[in-house]
């Protein structure tokens, strides 16, 4: 018999596939599980039979941590293997009032080969369950104490996995269990348009970061071959955005790593100026973190103080981010970079 993953399981699930005469052994099981216990016999509240059931029925994690890196700065990466031997990464960013956030990944790999992404020159393995999912943010609490805010930025495209992180997020925000608040939850696209309406019309209702990176229109082709279908362009994108902020009330952040010499001229300031010109957003920049293997340059500090500058002078709200956890390939567009631990 296969056993049940407890991770991927609400207690009303927990009561029915572990066949348990009273409801309320569901609710203390879910409880225990979202606090993050690595065996049975730490639910002390339960009974010794119940326990042994319990080992003979179900699993608490299907997955272990394979490594555990930590970078000078703080950052901490967890690599994940899944039971059929692929390994995702999680990791911790902690901003400067000390809030820590899991950026956690939906799918082990990528198929959206965004040409300055590690992670996209992996290719996509396979979607993750929502128990895989669970278990990252779980994994991270184990590693850095109770976490404040989850974001889908791992690795993989969130949209593309929608059914299984919804059930995640029912989990984690579950008032029994962890009981997160879904406004400490965001989830990043490339910018599939179908998907953010389909988010806005059916939840969660959770917020949306959008990886924009020029408003160019061929740049954006050439960089994020999402773009290159007429359903994704930036014109549907636009439209996309204004829905989702219209529906939800809630701002939406554009995204943006410089490349130097690509996407951080005067025009795209004024490109990036001209789409987020009525919209209700904030734009998250970030320059670029080496990757070996890819062909960019990071830009200079003169280049990317001056595309923040004319964004500013516009009017926008631009958040410069601080790089962080470059050291583990921990950092944003690392993920899947081999680190040797040290």
């Amino acid at each position: 018999m296969e056993k049940i993953v407890l991770t991927g399981c609400l207690p009303l699930e927990i009561t029915e596939k572990l066949e348990l005469n009273q409801a309320f052994r569901g609710k203390q099981i879910f409880k225990w599980v979202s606090t993050g216990v690595t065996d049975f016999d730490s639910m002390t509240n339960l009974s010794l039979e119940l326990r042994e059931e319990l080992k003979q029925k179900a699993v608490l994690r299907s997955s272990q941590i394979e490594q555990v890196l930590t970078d000078p700065d703080g950052t901490i990466k967890v690599v994940v293997k899944l039971a059929d031997g692929n390994n995702v990464e999680t990791v911790l960013l902690t901003d400067k009032e000390g809030r820590k956030t899991a950026c956690v990944s939906c799918q082990a790999g990528c198929a959206m080969k965004c040409a300055f992404c590690m992670t996209g020159t992996l290719g996509l393995a396979r979607n993750l369950t929502e128990a895989e999912i669970v278990e990252q943010f779980l994994y991270m609490e184990q590693q850095a104490g109770k976490l404040d805010n989850i974001v889908f930025m791992g690795m993989g495209e969130p949209l593309q996995n929608l059914e299984a992180i919804r059930r995640a997020i029912e989990i984690l925000c579950h008032k029994d269990g962890r009981a997160l608040s879904s406004k400490r939850i965001t989830l990043s696209t490339c910018g599939i348009v179908k998907g953010i309406y389909e988010l806005a019309d059916n939840g969660p209702a959770i917020r949306l970061a959008v990886s924009l990176t020029t408003a160019d229109e061929e740049l954006r082709k050439e960089l994020m071959p999402v773009a290159r279908s007429d359903q994704n362009s930036l014109g549907e994108l636009r439209k996309a955005i204004e829905y989702y902020a219209g529906k939800t009330g809630k701002r939406v952040t554009l995204e943006a790593a410089l490349l130097h010499d690509k996407n951080t001229s005067a025009k795209s300031a004024q490109n990036m100026i001209a789409f987020a010109r009525g919209l209700d957003v904030n734009i998250n920049l970030i320059p670029w973190n080496p990757v070996p293997q890819l062909d960019f340059e990071e830009p200079s500090s003169a280049e990317t103080h001056s595309f923040v500058e004319l964004l500013e002078k516009a009017g926008l709200n631009v958040t410069l981010r601080t790089r962080r956890g470059r050291k583990i390939g921990g950092a944003c567009g690392q993920l899947g970079k081999v680190k040797d631990g040290k």
